[in-house]
């Protein structure tokens, strides 16, 4: 795709043709401050690029039937969501549709070269499959800060050999399309607000709980990166003074007590000093614990894999409480790997959040569960390279 809107108007009618599906020139009339004459002359102009064409005529409304029109059907975009332990590739088309989707396990400290071979290859697949014959744009999600109008990662605590690395640059000339890359949380966020729980919300935070912890925060419907992208870096947040080290270099970051990487060493700990012993039957089986298996001790009633899981919610809930009371959000959506922990976890952060801040930011706060899984980063990747390609050039 090489082209774009050719100013606001045109943006907003690709927008709206994006959430909303096929449409028809009146109802596009409806939703923006348009005369008729100039809807049709803007409408044309898209019609004209390629982007929208035409899709047959709209149920009558009283005159002479309106044309529908909906966004090019061929579009294709590529959503890549790096974890740290994993990848998820998607292809969806541009109202963002999944078409196909592959996930992988994959280790982040491998290194770029190593990581965007294993993602080159699982789109190649994804292609090969006849989802598309090439991508129109890219997004990307990596597990770190990024200096977002370069697409660059900066100082990542948990991806030794990615400081500075020129991902959208790199990923751009092999893919032969444009890319847009942002801290995975970020794109978690937006995919929650396009096709998941937070869909009616304008302002939520987004908490990712994985190997590291990381939120997003949407102000008036738009992801807020802050001055230089680090906005949401709430891993290392302060959660217990004086304590643990982090990868980062400090003490006592909340990450350091709860997420992924600390659950599963706490865990081990626990197993090999005889204080579970669901949990050392399978340290002996695996070779190795991870939050699925305090997850699956917890759901056999296993005390201690309770009390691991109540004790990150409550450090958990104590930084997210700190964050409601200055952000006062409408929605605080909790996703990421460890929320296979489920509503043991979720309790604890609400409990922690509902006693710390006060009644009129909590009065009517929900806190929950995404909803769409690993989902989430693919569809969000996809809305950040057509956020992007749906600006003006």
């Amino acid at each position: 795709m090489t082209a774009r809107p050719g100013n606001a108007h045109q943006a907003r009618l690709l927008t709206l043709l994006r959430d909303g599906g096929p449409n028809s020139r009146a109802q596009l009339g409806d939703q923006v401050d348009l005369s008729r004459s100039k809807l049709a002359v803007e409408v044309d102009r898209l019609l004209e690029t390629g982007l929208v064409v035409a899709d047959g005529l709209a149920a009558s409304r009283g005159g002479r039937r309106s044309h529908n029109i909906r966004l090019n059907p061929g579009l294709r975009f590529l959503g890549v969501d790096i974890g740290a332990t994993s990848v998820d590739v998607a292809v969806t088309n541009a109202e963002l549709e999944t078409l196909g989707h592959i996930n992988q396990p994959m280790d982040v400290r491998e290194g770029p070269v190593a990581v965007f071979e294993q993602v080159l290859a699982m789109a190649a697949k994804l292609k090969a499959s006849g989802l598309a014959e090439g991508f129109d744009g890219a997004g990307i999600g990596v597990p770190g800060p990024v200096r977002f109008p370069e697409g660059i990662p900066v100082a990542p605590p948990i991806m030794p050999g990615w400081d500075g690395f020129p991902v959208r640059e790199a990923l751009s000339q092999e893919l032969g399309c444009p890319v847009m890359v942002d801290n995975d949380v970020n794109l978690m966020a937006m995919g929650e607000q396009h096709a998941g729980v937070a869909r009616t919300v304008a302002d939520f935070l987004c908490v990712k709980i994985g190997t590291g912890i990381g939120c997003g925060i949407v102000v008036g419907g738009e992801v807020y990166r802050g001055t230089t992208g680090s906005a949401g870096d709430i891993g290392h947040i302060q959660a217990v003074p004086d304590g643990r080290p982090c990868a980062c270099g400090n003490r006592g970051c909340l990450e350091a007590h709860f997420s992924g990487a600390a659950l599963a060493r706490d865990a081990t700990e626990a197993a090999q000093q005889g204080l579970s012993a669901e949990l050392a039957s399978r340290l002996e089986t695996n070779g190795g614990l991870t939050a699925v298996d305090v997850a699956a001790a917890a759901a056999a009633g296993d005390a201690t894999a309770l009390d691991l899981i109540r004790d990150g919610g409550n450090h958990t809930g104590q930084v997210i409480a700190g964050l409601v009371s200055f952000f006062n959000p409408g929605l605080v959506v909790i996703g990421g790997g460890v929320t296979g922990l489920g509503h043991t976890l979720l309790a604890a952060i609400r409990t922690q959040v509902y006693r710390q801040s006060l009644p009129l930011a909590t009065g009517n706060l929900p806190i929950v569960l995404g909803e769409l899984g690993p989902a989430a980063g693919v569809i969000g990747a996809a809305r950040l390279i057509s956020d992007h390609l749906f600006s003006p050039a």
